[in-house]
């Protein structure tokens, strides 16, 4: 569009310094950011002690063999592990490294699009369009997103190896495409989002790379595709199709043990189907108008038909005009179905999480429609040539505008209460958000802010189980216990595989209603989690000591016991407190005294008084030949 003062070599690397300078300006505020602590930053990192241990080996023998927070993506988990071998905790490293690798996949859009198709200007505000539009700062800023832009740093390199093998004719040609595979397979170990990037090649092939130059589509049978062609074209791809369709297997197995997939009986497929339609409508206002970005976007009850029907024409409108324009202008239909295909695995036909739809969704098939709009605002100033400085000013407006807009939308990134408030402010009847931002307030002493939030939140959508999990927590502690175990109750039941849910609701069981519906619900929680230390301790010191001898069961108590102490180093004075309990349950009194006596003394190192007293009881009480039985 401007014209190339410079040699071209020059200029590209004065344009990759621009986009890498004004890109780290624009989100270097979110150094100071805290982590996300509500949400996935627990999970994939402050919480997870494989993650914050650093770069181990059985960290990495984790990384690959774990189903973790319902994904496979072992690259994007030791990455989050090496940050934490140089950062610690610190959430500025790890906000720094998104930003390292956003600046990098910004740049290497530039250079492949560049040397794809020569249009320095065209391809450099594609790649700032991707560098700055305010729909990628969830991507970028949110530190448990690092899949996001691990994934795009892979993609851009297999894209960059691709063009390479196709432009090179001699045998080097073969070292490029295993070099592409290769990328493709380390994106996959990133984020299973970029599955559908052998169909991105296949488009590419099209245009810019003129490989279907003798497709046409015209219907008589003269003018027909090569069907050999088209063969020769998808053969090529089978290894990356192979790879794709490793990972999705890969992913819908992990997906489906984590629980992570929603019910056809929760989410009917017609519903799916219309929230697939409607993110599309929805997907495309967000590029062009940028406004009320949340975190979270609920899902609805229903829509409306009319909304149903126009998002229908708009797609089949838009689709019908790119296919009429495919010979004149084969960028709209590549840079349109990049654009839809890549959103397949996101669009909800498979639901995976409470959204409806997500910004970060748009951190790669965003770039289709970037293509689309620059190369047809270059064929526009073609046509016109007297709109070219016209042209030329509104997309320096659009820039400014994506800086600008950008930088707002940072600022809700600060914290866990700032974006959680925010996604609040500009979404209406956001059951999830509202739970996450009653976490918020609880967890800093807010609670009758955070009463009412999950009660809002229950209100909104009576089968969100973590907001009723949490209404009655936090009602329990208030002293409301008939309406926390209705709660609680209905939690557990929403949530039969969720351990948590099943022990905490054992926990109030015990304390305050029958020992046997305890015992259940500690069995159902380790029914979900076999290796949880509280609950294995908990069930066993009821099998033990429960006052009803058909409850009992000392053997079993020994084993649960035993296990707890184990997974706890036997370190915790409360886990061996319950293991002498069941020794001395099956007539094992010199071990019960040995064991209650190490307890005695941790706790006593631990400073826990009330522990100490409780041993020296128990210790007394196995001297004189006698078990523990609770009394109430």
């Amino acid at each position: 569009m401007l014209p190339a003062r410079l040699p071209r070599n020059q200029l590209s690397a004065v344009i990759c310094l621009w986009l890498a300078l004004v890109t780290a300006a624009l989100y270097w505020p979110m150094l100071h950011h805290e982590f996300i602590s509500y949400y996935d930053d627990a999970s994939y990192i402050t919480d997870n002690p494989h993650v914050n241990a650093g770069l181990t080996w059985s960290g990495v023998v984790w990384a690959f063999q774990s189903g973790y927070a319902a994904n496979w993506h072992p690259l994007t988990w030791l990455s989050h592990m090496l940050d934490c071998q140089l950062y610690g905790l610190s959430p500025a490293g790890h906000h720094f490294t998104n930003l390292l690798f956003h600046i990098a996949s910004t740049l290497l859009l530039f250079l492949w699009l560049n040397q794809l198709t020569q249009a320095v200007w065209r391809s450099a505000f594609v790649a700032a369009l991707f560098a700055w539009h305010p729909v990628h700062v969830e991507s970028v800023a949110w530190a448990a997103e690092r899949k996001d832009v691990l994934s795009a740093f892979f993609w851009m390199l297999a894209l960059l190896a691709y063009t390479s093998y196709v432009s090179h004719k001699s045998g080097r040609a073969s070292r490029f495409y295993i070099l592409s595979l290769f990328f493709f397979a380390c994106g996959l170990m990133s984020k299973p989002m970029v599955v559908t990037l052998p169909f991105v090649l296949l488009l590419l092939d099209y245009w810019p790379l003129g490989r279907f130059s003798r497709f046409t589509f015209h219907v008589s049978d003269s003018e027909k595709p090569s069907t050999s062609s088209v063969a020769r074209l998808i053969f090529e791809k089978l290894p990356f199709f192979t790879l794709s369709l490793a990972g999705s297997m890969i992913t819908y197995s992990v997906q489906q043990s984590g629980g992570a997939f929603w019910s056809s009986a929760v989410l009917p497929l017609p519903l799916r189907l219309e929230n697939a339609l409607m993110v599309y409508s929805r997907y495309l206002s967000k590029i062009f108008w940028p406004v009320d970005l949340a975190l979270i976007y609920p899902y609805p009850h229903r829509w409306p038909a009319i909304l149903l029907l126009c998002a229908a024409v708009m797609l089949a409108a838009w689709s019908a005009l790119f296919l009429w324009r495919v010979r004149r202008n084969p960028y709209l239909l590549t840079g349109w179905l990049w654009f839809l295909g890549t959103l397949v695995p996101t669009i909800g036909l498979v639901q995976v999480g409470v959204q409806s739809m997500a910004d970060r969704y748009l951190y790669l098939p965003g770039i289709g429609l970037f293509m689309a709009i620059a190369w047809g605002l270059n064929d526009f100033v073609q046509w016109l040539p007297q709109a070219r400085k016209m042209v030329i000013l509104a997309g320096m407006a659009a820039l400014a505008g994506c800086l600008l807009v950008t930088r707002v939308q940072l600022g809700y990134w600060q914290n866990s209460q700032t974006v959680f408030l925010h996604t609040v402010n500009v979404t209406t009847d956001n059951y999830a958000a509202c739970n996450f931002l009653g976490n918020v307030f609880e967890k800093t002493g807010r609670k009758d802010k955070a009463l009412f939030l999950y009660a809002e939140s229950v209100r909104i959508q009576p089968d969100f189980p973590m907001g009723q999990f949490n209404l009655g927590m936090l009602l329990l502690e208030n002293g409301r216990r008939e309406e926390a175990s209705n709660h609680l109750a209905i939690a557990a039941q929403l949530m039969p595989h969720h351990p948590e849910a099943q022990y905490d609701l054992g926990l109030f069981l015990r304390q305050y209603g029958s020992p046997a519906d305890a015992i259940g619900r500690f069995q159902a929680a380790l029914e979900a989690k076999a290796d949880f230390p509280e609950a294995l301790n908990d069930l066993a010191w009821l099998l033990a000591t429960v006052a009803d001898p058909k409850l009992r069961s000392g053997a079993e108590a020994v084993r649960l016991a035993q296990r707890a102490c184990e997974l706890t180093q036997h370190r915790q004075a409360a886990l061996l407190t319950t293991l002498s309990a069941a020794y001395a349950e099956t007539g094992r009194f010199p071990d019960a005294i040995a064991t209650i006596q190490k307890a005695r003394d941790l706790a006593l190192a631990a400073g826990q008084t009330n522990l100490v007293t409780q041993d020296e009881a128990l210790l007394k009480l196995y001297q004189s030949g006698n078990p523990y039985r609770e009394t109430h």
